[in-house]
C-alpha cells in the first residue's frame, strides 16, 4: 500500500493567517490575495522555517511527498543490500572499537545498529519529539513575533519545558499567531500549554 505525505504550510499577512493546507492551495489562495504591501510569511508545518512565495523552481514540498518504499526501486549490484524489504545501503564511520563491539554483535553489524536504532526510538521518541516541536515553534515565533512582548520570556520558558509559563507569556499575542503556535506546540511540552481556538 502507497503511503503519501502532503506537505503542507500556513501564510500570514503581518500577525493575521491568510492560508493553511498544502503548497499547491496555499499557492492558488496566495495569488488571489493583494500582497502588495508587503509583510508576507509563509511557514512550513514540519519544519516551521521560513520558505520563499512563489516557490523557487523544484521546491520539493509543492508536491505530495512520497515515502521511500513507494519509489520505484533502484538498481542495485548483486549482493549488496536487500531493497525488496526495503534496505538502504549507506556509509557508516566507526572508530575501530566500535566495529570490534559489533561484529561481535548476534547478525553482526547490521542487525546490531538496526535493533539500536529501534531501540533508541522507543525509548527516547517522546523526547526527539519533543525536542523536534520546540525547534519548530522557536523558528516560528522567532520569525513571526520577535518584536512581540514577552518574546525572550515565552522563549526561556519554551526551552525550559515550562508550559504554563510559555502560555502566559504569549496570551496577549495576536490571536491567529497564538493559534498556530499551540498547533506548533502539541508535541512540545507533556500537555499543550495553549488550547487554539482553531485546527490550523
Amino acid at each position: 500500500m502507497n503511503h503519501v505525505t502532503v506537505c503542507t504550510c500556513t501564510a500570514f499577512l503581518g500577525h493575521r493567517r491568510v492560508a493553511h493546507g498544502p503548497y499547491a492551495e496555499v499557492d492558488t489562495a496566495l495569488r488571489a490575495l493583494d500582497l502588495s504591501a508587503g509583510g508576507l510569511l509563509v511557514f512550513d508545518d514540519t519544519s516551521g522555517a521560513l520558505v520563499d512565495h512563489p516557490w523557487p523552481p523544484g521546491h520539493a514540498p509543492a508536491q505530495p511527498a512520497e515515502s521511500p518504499t513507494d519509489s520505484p526501486p533502484e538498481a542495485a549490484a548483486p549482493g549488496v543490500g536487500r531493497p525488496r524489504l526495503g534496505v538502504v545501503a549507506r556509509e557508516v564511520t566507526l572508530l575501530p572499537r566500535h566495529w570490534e563491539w559489533l561484529a561481535q554483535q548476534r547478525g553482526g553489524a547490521s542487525a546490531a545498529l538496526r535493533r539500536l536504532v529501534d531501540e533508541a526510538r522507543r525509548s527516547q521518541g517522546d523526547q526527539d519529539a519533543q525536542r523536534l516541536a520546540k525547534e519548530r515553534v522557536y523558528r516560528f515565533m522567532s520569525a513571526i513575533g520577535g518584536g512581540l512582548p514577552g518574546f525572550e520570556e515565552a522563549s526561556r520558558a519554551l526551552f525550559a519545558q515550562d508550559g504554563a509559563a510559555f502560555a502566559h507569556r504569549t496570551a496577549h499575542w495576536p490571536a491567529d499567531v497564538k493559534d498556530h503556535l499551540a498547533w506548533l506546540a502539541r508535541d512540545a511540552f507533556p500537555t499543550t500549554p495553549i488550547v487554539a481556538s482553531s485546527a490550523a
